[in-house]
C-alpha cells in the first residue's frame, strides 16, 4: 500500500493532460452506460421475441393437429357443437352422443381462427392434447371433455404468467394452480391462455409482449380488462367457459364491453393459489378468480365444479361449503336494490336504459325493487381503493415496469404515478378551486407514510364494511341491480378513465360478489339522448366519458 502511495505521489500531472485524462474517463463512462443501455433494449427484445416466437410455434403446432384431426374425422360437424350451451355440451358428452375429441377439436379450429381476427391467445397448451388422450379417467366429472380457457395469470405447469410484463417472462410456473388442477379433475381441458394488459391494473387489453386484443364486434374498439382476452375469446365463440380474475371489475368489464356474462365471487370462495397478481401483499381491494360464458346458467355450473372436495383438499384456506343449488335455482321473490349512478359516476343513457329494462323485467317477475343510494363513494374511491391499492405510492408497480417498453395503453396512469409526491401535493392544492375530483387523486397516489398508517388505513376499510352492510340490512334488500361501465371503449380512453371503476371497484373494497349480464346493445335514440347528457361533475373526465360513449366507429 505504501509503495502505491509513493507511486502515486510520484506522478505529476500538469493542468492540460488532468483534463484530458478527466474528459477521458467521462468519455469511457458514458461510452459503458450506452452499452448497457443497447444490450439491456437488446436482452429485452430477445426476450419479447422467444415469447412471441413460442406462441407462434404452438399455434402452429394446433392448426397441424387440428387439420390431421379434420381430415380423418370428416363428419364431424363442428358448427352444431358450437352451437351447444354449456349446459347441453355436457349433457351430450355424459351421454355419449358427442364425443370430447370431436367437441376439443371443433374448439381449437374455432380459437385458431377467432385468434387470428382479434390477438387474443398468448400460448396454445399444448399438453391439452396430450390430456384429452387420457380424459376417460375424469369421465365422472361435472365438466368431463369441456375445453376451457384461461388468463395469462394463471399458473399451467412450465408456461409463463406473464402479466403482461417483462420480467416475468421465461419464469414458467413449477406446477398448476389449484384451479386447474381442480377444472382437471373434473374433467375439463384448459386448451389456451389468454391475452391481459400491461400489469393488469387497466381495463384496455394490450402489452407490449402480444399486442392489443381487439373487441369481436367492432375492432377498433377494446374488449376490455384485465381479463380481455377471455372476454374477446369467449365473445368470439372460440371458447365455451373461462377462468379470469377480478380487482376492479377485470372480469365483468370484459364481459360488459364483449357481450358475455362473468361473476366475481367473494375472495376466498374459490382458490387463489397460483393466480399471480402484478404484486402481492396489498390486502385494502381483494382480487378474486372468477368465469366468463355466454350465459349465468355456465357460471353456475363451473362454480358447482370448482367448489368441490377436490378444492377443499388443495386449499384447506377454502371454506368446505359446496355451490347452493338450491339457493340458484329458487323462485322466491326477492327484494333489489337499485341505482342508475353512484354519485361518482354517470353511466351513459344506453346502460342507464339496459337497467330499467331489467328492473321492469324483474317487477314483472313479482320481484320489489327499491331505490338505493351507495355510502360516501368518492370517499371510498379516494380514502380506500386508491390509498388501499397503492399505498406504496405505486412505488412497487413502476418498480415492476422497469427495464421494458411501456405500452400506451397503461401510459397516461405511469406518467400520473410516476409524479413526485411533493408535486402530487402541490398540483392537488393548486387544482383545488378548479376541480372537483382531481386533487383528492393526487393526494390519495401519495399511499400512507407508516406502518401505523397502514393499520388505520385497513380499520378504515373495516368500518365501510361494516357500515355497507348496516345500510344493506337498513334497507331490507336481498341483491343490488347497478350499471356497469360500457358500452366497448376505442383504443387508449381506458387508462385516461380509471374514475369510472367506482362502479365496479366498490365490490372488491367491500367483498362482495358481483357480476354482469349482457341486456342489450346501443340504439340511435341512446346516441341521440348521450349529446344531451349532463353528468354529475361536468369536468374533463365527464367530457372524455361522454367522447368515448359517442364513438360509434
Amino acid at each position: 500500500m505504501e509503495t502505491l502511495k509513493d507511486l502515486v505521489k510520484g506522478v505529476k500531472v500538469d493542468s492540460p493532460t488532468a483534463v484530458l485524462l478527466t474528459t477521458a474517463a467521462c468519455g469511457v463512462g458514458a461510452l459503458l452506460m450506452v452499452v448497457r443501455t443497447v444490450s439491456g433494449h437488446r436482452a429485452v427484445k430477445d426476450k419479447i421475441q422467444r415469447a412471441r416466437s413460442r406462441r407462434t410455434e404452438s399455434l402452429q403446432r394446433a392448426e397441424q393437429e387440428v387439420l390431421r384431426y379434420k381430415q380423418s374425422h370428416p363428419s364431424c360437424d363442428s358448427a352444431a357443437i358450437l352451437s351447444l350451451s354449456l349446459s347441453e355440451l355436457t349433457k351430450h358428452l355424459r351421454e355419449g352422443s358427442l364425443c370430447p375429441e370431436d367437441v376439443f377439436y371443433s374448439y381449437m379450429q374455432k380459437t385458431l381462427a377467432v385468434h387470428k381476427e382479434l390477438n387474443c391467445c398468448t400460448e396454445i397448451l399444448l399438453e391439452s392434447f396430450d390430456q384429452l388422450r387420457t380424459i376417460g379417467s375424469n369421465k365422472d366429472g361435472l365438466l368431463y371433455g369441456v375445453p376451457i380457457s384461461i388468463k395469462d395469470n394463471v399458473s399451467y405447469k412450465n408456461y409463463d404468467c406473464t402479466c403482461g410484463i417483462i420480467m416475468n417472462l421465461s419464469q414458467p410456473a413449477a406446477k398448476d394452480s389449484v384451479i386447474v388442477e381442480v377444472l382437471k379433475k373434473q374433467g375439463a381441458i384448459p386448451f389456451t391462455k389468454t391475452n391481459l394488459p400491461q400489469a393488469l391494473l387497466n381495463y384496455d387489453c394490450s402489452n407490449p409482449i402480444f399486442g392489443q386484443t381487439v373487441n369481436p364486434y367492432n375492432h377498433q374498439k377494446t374488449s376490455g380488462g384485465s381479463s380481455g382476452g377471455e372476454g374477446a375469446l369467449i365473445g368470439g365463440g372460440g371458447s365455451i367457459l373461462g377462468i379470469g380474475s377480478d380487482i376492479g371489475g377485470s372480469i365483468r368489464i370484459p364481459a360488459s364491453f364483449c357481450g358475455i356474462c362473468g361473476f366475481k365471487p367473494t375472495t376466498g370462495r374459490l382458490s387463489s393459489q397460483g393466480i399471480i397478481p402484478i404484486y402481492r401483499g396489498q390486502k385494502c381491494v381483494l382480487s378474486a378468480p372468477g368465469p366468463l360464458a355466454r350465459d349465468v346458467d355456465s357460471l353456475a355450473l363451473c362454480m358447482q365444479a370448482l367448489l368441490c372436495d377436490h378444492m377443499f383438499s388443495l386449499d384447506p384456506t377454502v371454506p368446505p361449503l359446496p355451490f347452493n343449488l338450491q339457493t340458484y335455482q329458487s323462485s322466491k321473490p326477492l327484494r333489489i336494490g337499485y341505482f342508475e349512478h353512484d354519485g361518482y359516476t354517470q353511466p351513459p343513457p344506453s346502460m342507464i336504459r339496459g337497467l330499467r329494462e331489467v328492473k321492469a323485467l324483474l317487477e314483472q317477475a313479482g320481484h320489489t325493487v327499491v331505490p338505493y343510494e351507495p355510502l360516501r363513494v368518492s370517499h371510498a374511491v379516494n380514502e380506500l381503493i386508491i390509498k388501499g391499492v397503492f399505498s406504496d405510492g405505486a412505488a412497487t408497480l413502476l418498480q415492476k415496469l422497469k427495464g421494458g417498453p411501456l405500452d400506451p395503453c397503461l401510459k397516461p396512469q405511469v406518467v400520473l404515478y410516476s409524479i413526485p409526491n411533493w408535486l402530487k401535493r402541490i398540483l392537488g392544492f393548486l387544482l383545488t378551486p378548479f376541480s372537483t375530483r382531481v386533487p383528492p387523486v393526487l393526494s390519495a397516489l401519495c399511499g400512507v407514510s407508516s406502518a401505523p398508517e397502514v393499520w388505520k388505513q385497513h380499520a378504515a376499510v373495516e368500518d365501510y364494511i361494516s357500515e355497507t352492510i348496516a345500510h344493506w340490512r337498513k334497507c331490507n334488500i336481498d341483491v343490488l341491480l347497478c350499471p356497469m361501465i360500457g358500452p366497448a371503449f376505442n383504443f387508449l380512453y381506458c387508462g385516461k378513465l380509471t374514475c369510472l371503476s367506482s362502479l365496479t371497484m366498490i365490490y372488491n373494497l367491500l367483498n362482495f360478489p358481483a357480476g354482469a349480464v349482457p341486456v342489450s346493445t346501443v340504439t340511435a335514440q341512446d346516441e341521440e339522448d348521450l349529446k344531451h347528457l349532463k353528468g354529475l361533475y361536468r369536468d374533463t373526465w365527464e367530457k372524455m366519458h361522454k367522447e368515448v360513449a359517442a364513438e360509434t366507429i
